[in-house]
């Protein structure tokens, strides 16, 4: 596991690189262009191939939507325990979402004029969960209640099935629970062509949603245009930001749960005041590392994306996180610390404040959207919420009183711009007649 310290001449330079190793290969991106390809000329029969290819799952192109009486037995299957985490984490996620619900407004501008902006939900979404050895329930009550609380009217769903063609009963209880019951066993790059282009069975969507793995990421990427996309919430991210209050057992545990996505790709950032923190937790890293089912996969996270820093500062802290735009960031830290690093760091998907919030929080059931921005798309990307599920439309409305109020500008405008037909387009309702 590598270590880097802030003082060093090259330490800029040093985390670039580390950075850019989450990028997309050239491989990847090649190979995701084919398959998209593939569905775009051959639909469903290209969708079955590779639904066969990488899931194993032997499906006709009848097969891939699931039928709704699936959806409910599934939730009557599900344990009672597991059906009250469901509903509980429903309710989380409805009453902080409700909140970011966008509402139409109207006023006068200085001419007098109606201006105003009025949201409407987008007409076909379409919604990506992860699946097969880690089914995603979460991601269901992450993205689905969104979308019903935007009020799109059509929400479909990608999900992969196992190599006999079932879908988890927790995630198609979910579904249930939300309301989703157009839902198709399908999932990969396959699922997002699928999506974008539309084949006989799957139609088309206008905006695809949800996190996926380096494949997926890389084809929202490829098919946005022809369709929107949420962000590119790809393979998970975690950064804590460590000093003497920290308890090392919590953070150990916390770099070991992102870790444990295991598709090898996820990145672990600890940032630390000293030298001493940073060895305390790595000592419980590999203390706790052996205790947990999914050792082996998170070794290979660890060993190929950790990386520590020791910084001095809070405020080398603060410029350590704003460069890499953690998906999850948590503050292991005094509070008046963590008061001081939530105002100076501005790029993090999620910040958890405290010793007590783990990320696994935010995950499950705390109320925000878990699809956040990753591989440093949180500069310009923020995590997923309500108004993603809607269009926003302006709105203008000019009278014969504030149209003349307004013509002597868009004279000068017209003027300096060369566009004497924009200018008479107003002049000409401005003139006595």
């Amino acid at each position: 596991m590598r270590t880097l310290s802030i003082t060093t001449r090259t330490f800029f330079d040093d985390l670039a690189a580390f950075c850019r190793g989450s990028m997309v290969s050239r491989e990847v991106s090649s190979g995701v262009a084919a398959i998209l390809t593939a569905v775009y000329e051959r639909g469903d029969e290209a969708v079955g191939y590779y639904a066969a290819k990488f899931d194993g799952a032997k499906l006709q192109a009848r097969d891939f939507r699931l039928k709704p009486a699936e959806l409910a037995a599934a939730a009557r299957r599900l344990p009672a325990a597991e059906r009250r985490a469901l509903v509980a984490a429903h309710e989380n996620i409805l009453a902080f979402n409700r909140r970011g619900l966008p509402k139409d407004w109207t006023a006068k501008n200085k001419h007098g004029a109606l201006v105003g902006e009025k949201y409407d939900p987008i007409r076909r979404v379409g919604l990506y969960v992860p699946g097969g050895q880690v089914p995603l329930v979460s991601s269901v009550l992450m993205t689905a209640t969104l979308a019903k609380i935007a009020g799109c009217p059509e929400i479909a769903v990608c999900t992969p099935s196992n190599s006999s063609g079932k879908v988890a009963d927790g995630l198609l209880a979910a579904l249930h629970l939300v309301g989703v019951d157009e839902v198709y066993k399908v999932g990969g790059v396959h699922a997002i062509g699928a999506m974008a282009y539309g084949t006989t069975t799957i139609p088309a969507v206008d905006k695809i949603f949800g996190p996926g793995n380096a494949f997926v990421c890389e084809a929202k990427r490829q098919v946005f245009g022809t369709v929107g996309v949420d962000s590119l919430p790809g393979p998970s991210e975690v950064m804590i930001i460590a000093d003497e209050s920290a308890r090392a057992d919590f953070a150990a545990a916390d770099l070991l749960a992102q870790a444990e996505h295991g598709s090898g790709r996820e990145k672990i950032f600890l940032v630390a005041t000293s030298a001493q923190i940073i060895a305390d937790i790595l000592a419980e890293v590999e203390k706790q590392l052996h205790l947990l089912s999914r050792s082996e996969k998170m070794a290979r996270v660890l060993a190929e994306g950790f990386l520590a820093v020791e910084v001095r500062t809070l405020a080398q802290a603060a410029d350590v996180a704003n460069y890499v735009a953690p998906e999850h960031l948590e503050l292991l830290v005094k509070d008046s610390a963590a008061k001081v690093l939530t105002r100076a760091i501005t790029t993090a998907g999620a910040i958890m404040l405290g010793n007590f919030t783990p990320t696994a929080l935010g995950d499950f059931t705390a109320g925000p959207s878990h699809v956040l921005p990753t591989g440093r798309a949180g500069r310009f990307f923020s995590g997923l919420c309500v108004a993603d599920f809607m269009r926003r439309t302006s709105l203008i409305g000019y009278t014969r009183g504030s149209i003349k109020k307004a013509e002597p500008i868009v004279a000068a405008f017209a003027a300096m711009e060369r566009l004497d037909a924009h200018g008479r387009s107003v002049r000409i309702r401005v003139a006595k007649k």
